[in-house]
């Protein structure tokens, strides 16, 4: 079960709740059984994407705690933990603002401060619009209306306004031989956004300010 909720000026993240087994080990034994569970909870979980679900920024609340147990040979606790994580997935369609990471032939790459791996393809870009090899830029050629062209360069740093039009999840797990998993996940990240800004009001901020 997934609920938004506003965290921050700017963003709207995913509530998900989830569930955990948390191992705390005896050297944590000092600290509150709360406190303890959030800090391997936030060790395991923050920054990384679940499979589905969405990267995972931070624990927000733990809801229940079941008995702690200790395996045979085992000198940690084992607790079954039910916790709320604040995590980031974007809706199909929603708006978003980030920062011009870079550009390639494959298109614009944006970030977002804490996440990278958003591509807007050149299909997506404000038509019509061409890579500058010698700039390492997309370009708009902005039609003034009066027979001229205006070159609108898509350079790095900029401010980027952008709408979500896809979302793809790759299984990033160890299968099979060390080396098939090295090949099959050499380029392949485990969450990624594709965008679009062929539309009005979208693309540079500096274009619609002026």
């Amino acid at each position: 079960m997934q609920r938004r909720k506003t965290l921050c000026k700017g963003w709207i993240f995913l509530m998900a709740e989830m569930k955990n087994v948390t191992r705390i080990p005896p050297e944590l034994f000092n600290l509150k059984l709360n406190d303890a569970i959030a800090g391997e909870l936030n060790k395991k979980l923050a920054n990384k994407v679940v499979l589905n679900v969405g990267l995972c920024i931070a624990l927000y609340d733990i809801t229940s705690l079941q008995e702690s147990y200790i395996f045979p040979g085992d000198g940690a606790s084992h607790t079954r933990v039910s916790f709320r994580y604040i995590v980031f997935r974007p809706f199909i369609e929603e708006i978003l603002v980030g920062k011009i990471r870079s550009c390639s032939q494959e298109g614009v790459h944006v970030t977002l401060g804490f996440f990278d791996d958003i591509l807007i393809p050149p299909s997506a870009l404000q038509h019509p619009s061409k890579f500058n090899e010698t700039e390492q830029a997309w370009v708009w050629e902005y039609d003034t209306g009066d027979g001229c062209k205006h070159d609108l360069f898509m350079d790095a740093g900029e401010t980027i306004k952008f709408r979500v039009t896809a979302e793809f999840f790759n299984e990033t797990c160890p299968t099979g031989s060390l080396q098939e998993t090295q090949d099959k996940s050499e380029n392949k990240v485990p969450y990624s956004l594709t965008g679009s800004i062929n539309e009005p009001g979208l693309g540079l901020l500096s274009w619609w300010d002026t």
